[in-house]
């Protein structure tokens, strides 16, 4: 149904013939059945304890599926998590229901949604490399100095980031999830109109605020109506990431060349009297893509906002004490998904308890964030270093995100700059041949994404080996690029490394959530994700200071960093291929 009511509430009756008993309930999934038996064995201390007859319900029979068996699983669950709350409970029912019922359009449809999320990302932080040489061109910024437009981005991408993730938990994830693009979009067709650097680089730096808040809050939307036998698609989120650079690299292609000041024209800050100049007028190019790639986020979001009814998260839901429309959104879920569902009041009553006799349902704001700062206590970072073996993982793992935060950067953020003249002494390269590469280099580079998903799973290989393969390749191509300035060498080498990178990305969002156990999960990839932004956001201050010297230090810098990577990933002491997350 086209223009939904974006806002719209649903009552239970709104979606009849829905809801089934729980005795009645389709068979319980076959990954959740293995986990239960493998938590139930562990409580017991041996695989083959506990009651024959009564393994055999979790198995898969509906005939036996009751409210005690459904009790049972939620200790468990709840022993795993360590927070024991009438809405954690809650919480945890709802994740079987959503569970039981599967993956389904509705899913489907988020997927994709969210992946809008992925593709604004890039598209916006390889918009900005596109636009660094026609600002230093028109304003007169050296090309040095106009880098720290890319810092002035980083700094909202951080700030968003830290603040949607916290904001989504008390505003509610619905209107988070369509605000982040709203905002991205605004701000993005705004940078068409600046006057001045200054002017770009503040109004690139508001867009970034909105879009840093897409991977946290559509990671964490998309991950709660999710199934989690089905947890493998929030990392195929990633497979986005490179059209967003893929769709800005084209758009670039398509105006830069064409409405651009003459390349030896100066700036009119620079020129002299009556010397002719590079004008606003004459320098349409870098506009034109702002604007392009403004309205293309804008409809993004009216893709969101109008043409799907996103339901509220059932978790936020219950974090505000609205339990009946929580146990909604679930029906809705079934609805559109076709399936039969169990869940209804009484047994959320009969896990969690009546709303009106507990205390610990609604939480409050203050409650909120301290649950947000809480992941990133002592206590909650400890079980990470629990053993040795996950202890040296970790601390290898978000070393890896630290080097490829302020590595990928150094290059994709300023590769344009790099195609035109990596050898001052050599004449530029033409605008058109730049810009041409960039978008053959976007397009090589989509399919690695695609090929990591596939790679990972390849006998005595898996994540370690794939990461570890395509991460090496990735460093020694950024070398070689440096070896000489013939574009049809460069745009070769680009291509390797682009396709290679992408693999190492694709694996490393698989491989994070899946070392690091359930309870802990959010804490580890928390860290990991904000130690990339950090040095992401230090990458265009050393790239000021080292390419003043050389302009190639630059790239040696990304691909040292690259390479310590690497070495990281050898010494990896777990792999994951094959196994279940804790």
């Amino acid at each position: 149904m086209v223009f939904l009511l974006p806002f719209k509430n649903y009552d239970i009756e709104s979606f009849p013939n829905v809801h089934v008993p729980l005795s009645e309930a389709p068979p319980r999934h076959p990954s959740v059945v293995a986990m239960n038996e493998k938590r139930r064995a562990s409580k017991s201390g041996s695989i083959g304890s506990g009651d024959p007859d009564k393994r055999a319900v979790h198995g898969g029979s509906n005939s036996g599926f009751t409210l005690e068996d459904l009790r049972e699983e939620i200790d468990l669950d709840i022993a795993a998590s360590g927070h024991d709350s009438s809405y954690d409970r809650k919480s945890k029912v709802i994740n079987k229901a959503i569970q039981d019922i599967g993956m389904g359009s509705y899913q489907w449809r988020l997927f994709v949604l969210c992946g809008f999320g992925w593709l604004a990302d890039n598209l916006w932080l390889q918009g900005v490399a596109l636009t660094l040489t026609s600002l230093s061109h028109e304003f007169g910024v050296s090309a040095t100095h106009v880098r720290y437009t890319t810092l002035s981005l980083f700094s909202g991408l951080c700030c968003g980031a830290v603040f949607w993730g916290t904001a989504s938990d008390i505003i509610g994830r619905r209107l988070a999830f369509n605000m982040t693009l709203l905002i991205t979009g605004v701000f993005g067709l705004a940078v068409g109109g600046a006057r001045s650097w200054i002017a770009a680089c503040g109004l690139y730096a508001a867009l970034g605020a909105g879009v840093g808040g897409n991977l946290p809050v559509d990671g964490a939307l998309f991950l709660e109506f999710l199934p989690f036998s089905s947890g493998n698609l929030l990392t195929m989120l990633s497979v986005f990431w490179p059209i967003g650079q893929l769709i800005g690299s084209f758009f670039a292609w398509g105006f830069i060349p064409n409405y651009s000041c003459a390349e030896d024209l100066p700036s009119c800050r620079t020129a002299g009297p009556g010397e002719e100049c590079c004008t606003m007028s004459s320098n349409m190019g870098w506009r034109y893509l702002n604007l392009t790639m403004g309205a293309f986020t804008m409809v993004m979001f009216i893709c969101r906002f109008f043409f799907f009814h996103l339901f509220e998260s059932p978790k936020f839901l219950l974090s505000r004490g609205r339990q009946r429309e929580a146990v909604a959104v679930v029906h809705a879920i079934a609805y559109q998904n076709g399936k039969k569902t169990w869940l209804d009041e009484e047994i959320l009553n009969a896990i969690g308890g009546r709303p009106d006799e507990v205390t610990d349902l609604k939480l409050s704001t203050g409650e909120i964030i301290k649950r947000q700062l809480s992941k990133f206590s002592t206590q909650r970072i400890a079980p990470l270093f629990g053993s040795k073996k996950l202890g040296i993982n970790t601390a290898l793992l978000w070393f890896c995100w630290a080097t490829i935060g302020m590595g990928y950067p150094l290059f994709n953020a300023f590769l344009p700059q790099y195609l035109t003249n990596v050898d001052p002494d050599a004449p530029p390269a033409p605008t058109s041949v730049v810009y041409r590469n960039y978008a053959i280099t976007s397009v090589v580079g989509v399919p690695g994404s695609i090929i990591a998903c596939y790679t990972v799973d390849i006998p005595y290989i898996g994540r370690k080996g794939t990461i570890a393969i395509s991460t090496l390749l990735t460093g020694i191509f950024l070398f070689i690029f440096t070896t000489s300035t013939d574009s049809d060498f460069q745009l070769a080498f680009t291509c390797l490394e682009a396709f290679f990178q992408n693999i190492m990305y694709g694996v490393l969002y698989a491989y994070t959530p899946e070392v690091f156990p359930a309870p802990n999960r959010g804490t580890g990839s928390g860290i990991a994700s904000f130690l990339n932004r950090i040095a992401g956001l230090c990458a265009p201050i050393v790239a000021i200071n080292a390419g003043g010297a050389d302009p190639k230090a630059p790239i040696y810098a990304s691909g040292g960093l690259i390479l310590a990577a690497f070495v990281a990933m050898c010494l990896f002491p777990i792999e994951t291929r094959g196994k279940q997350a804790l």
